[in-house]
């Protein structure tokens, strides 16, 4: 399993990356999201995620707000942005850059 700090860059990417998959998910539906398509590998604590979402929200990569549910809870979901699709395409750029440097590493002899 992979450190926790080694992924912590790429949350950014997972979560803009999920809800450009599906948009309006809350928290919680974006961190079941990531665990499910990660098959179980990776977790994202609360603690990270919210923290994560706020600071996105206020770089204008996400748009939130407030709905209510089933029995009358309330949940925050999220879209991104066109700013936020913008930050999508250059970190997944950043990142497939990243992993073959980090691969052309790996396969030397």
């Amino acid at each position: 399993m992979p450190r926790q700090d080694s992924l912590q860059g790429a949350l950014d990417l997972m979560v803009l990356k999920i809800l450009s998959r599906t948009p309006g998910l809350h928290g919680y539906g974006i961190m079941t999201a990531i665990q499910n398509t990660s098959e179980g590998v990776l977790r994202v604590e609360e603690g990270s995620l919210y923290p994560a979402l706020r600071r996105m929200e206020q770089d204008g990569w996400l748009k939130a707000k407030w709905i209510t549910r089933d029995a009358g809870r309330r949940a925050r979901i999220y879209e991104l942005t066109t700013a936020g699709k913008k930050q999508l395409a250059a970190e997944e750029t950043r990142w497939q850059a990243g992993t073959s440097a980090v691969n052309r590493v790996l396969r030397m002899a």
